[in-house]
């Protein structure tokens, strides 16, 4: 059932949804935008808060909406469900069973929705994000409430600036979000990790000795933002999957000095390139990781015109050890891939991401066991799908574990497991901000096997049965509840 009133034209509209819903909060003194409105947001998240409109930050010309997506209440709203399991369930229903399996299959099957369900970007002449225009030595960065979210942080960083640039001989589009630290009035530091396609683009720009155009857009609307942080293949367009989640067109609009498009209702656009092979000391900055991020150079913006609409409103994220809104962010990741991770592994039953896994720490994963060793080749499958491979812990249960209930989780896997033969050990690719491998961009991996163990596999001694109350005491102890005044 979709939500009253989406989709939103822009990032207002939503935040006026959230107001009459009641899941949005203005504060209306001032407040810093450097550590003072982190500690404030941080605080509201993990008492389950709403989302937050600072109507007067004490740096920048405009509002700060943040913690949009906190909860999963309002990632849903902003993806107009009532959850997020039904925009996995509409794409599980036009997934058909008989593509084939692999990632090539995976992209079939999600270039089969998008063809079915959803519509292209259209194109507009004229567009609410360049009501306002600042070019040349009128551009001022200092004009957006840029955060430091923590004392040790480099400076000021624009945390939900949605990134386009185009594959400099391909032409293909991509949208992605990533820190952007404010370096002067007109310069950024990109930080774009190793495995991210602005990464590839980047790699491509350099090799032709060309400058790379970008442009970054900040406060969309919620399901264009949400976009840009999905793992999509890199031949799918971000755009067009935000029209299937939208069930509308995303309005485009050519940028006034680079040869990209925009969201035609954003509240800020920075427009400008990259030179070829310049670099600068990008970071510290306090990550979802818990840790700073140190220090490392990274390509730089050179931003050469800001245009805006009229009485914008800034949008950003506050990143920290778990909970933090990027949960809201992952969990829908999770539910909406769900079928398509499935397609790729059909094996798999269902699956979680906790929370202080932080995206690619620990996978919990369901199965309906067949043959020896069966977990194994799933946790192998697992390390082999896409962003799924830099998953640092996984671990198997069977398909009566309910994969989202931790505590049920953890008495299959500390009770089930031999750690002499159940434990998987491995090497492979991690995450860039990854802190604790002993070489950057790589390092070791472990597999748990928290199944019930196969005569096949070697256990002979007769796996015990679990105890379960008998249905007919259940069901009698359930109609006499309320006489034993308990």
């Amino acid at each position: 059932m979709a939500v009253r009133g989406f989709p939103y034209t822009d990032l207002k509209d939503f935040l006026a949804a959230l107001e009459r819903a009641g899941e949005l909060k203005r504060v209306a003194v001032p407040v810093d935008p450097t550590l003072e409105i982190s500690e404030v947001v941080t605080r509201t998240v993990r008492a389950g808060g709403p989302a937050l409109l600072f109507e007067r930050p004490t740096r920048g010309e405009m509002p700060v909406a943040i913690n949009l997506f906190g909860t999963e209440k309002r990632m849903a709203m902003a993806l107009g469900v009532e959850s997020l399991d039904e925009i996995g369930e509409r794409i599980g229903a036009l997934v058909k069973p008989e593509l084939p399996v692999g990632w090539s299959g995976i992209r079939e099957g999600l270039g089969k929705v998008m063809q079915l369900k959803s519509v292209p970007p259209r194109k507009v002449k004229t567009a609410p994000c360049q009501q306002v225009v600042y070019r040349g030595d009128d551009v001022d960065l200092n004009r957006l409430p840029g955060l430091q979210v923590w004392p040790g942080d480099g400076g000021i960083f624009h945390n939900y600036g949605l990134t386009h640039t185009r594959h400099p001989e391909t032409g293909k589009r991509n949208l992605g979000l990533y820190r952007l630290q404010q370096h002067s009035r007109n310069t950024l530091g990109m930080h774009w990790q190793i495995h991210k396609d602005s990464t590839a683009h980047h790699a491509v720009a350099e090799r032709l000795g060309q400058r790379l155009p970008v442009a970054i857009a900040i406060g969309c609307d919620p399901v264009v933002s949400y976009s840009a942080s999905a793992p999509l293949p890199g031949d799918i367009d971000e755009y067009l999957f935000a029209g299937f989640l939208r069930g509308e067109r995303v309005e485009m609009v050519d940028c006034l000095t680079v040869p990209l498009q925009v969201p035609a209702h954003a509240q800020v656009v920075l427009e400008g390139y990259l030179e070829p092979g310049e670099r600068l000391p990008e970071g510290p900055f306090g990550d979802h990781t818990g840790y700073y991020t140190p220090v490392e150079p990274f390509p730089v913006l050179h931003v050469e015109t800001m245009t805006m609409q009229r009485e914008p409103v800034y949008h950003s994220i506050i990143t920290s050890k778990p909970p933090q809104e990027d949960h809201g962010l992952g969990k829908a990741t999770e539910r909406i891939f769900q079928p398509l991770l499935k397609l790729l592994i059909p094996d798999i039953v269902d699956y979680d991401l906790p929370a202080a896994g932080v995206f690619h720490n620990c996978a919990i994963v369901s199965i309906r066991k067949r043959y020896p060793k069966h977990a194994q080749k799933v946790m192998n499958a697992i390390w082999g799908a896409h962003l799924m491979s830099l998953t640092k812990l996984i671990v198997i249960v069977d398909e009566d574990c309910d994969v989202h209930d931790y505590d049920e989780v953890a008495f299959r896997a500390f009770g089930n497991v031999d750690y002499a033969r159940d434990l998987l050990l491995t090497e492979g690719p991690v995450d860039h901000l990854d802190h604790s491998s002993y070489q950057q961009f790589w390092g070791g991996k472990a597999g748990v096997d928290a199944t019930r163990k196969l005569p096949t596999e070697g256990y002979t001694r007769g796996w015990p049965e679990e105890m379960t109350m008998a249905p007919e005491v259940v069901s009698l102890v359930d109609k006499r509840w309320k006489e034993y005044g308990i």
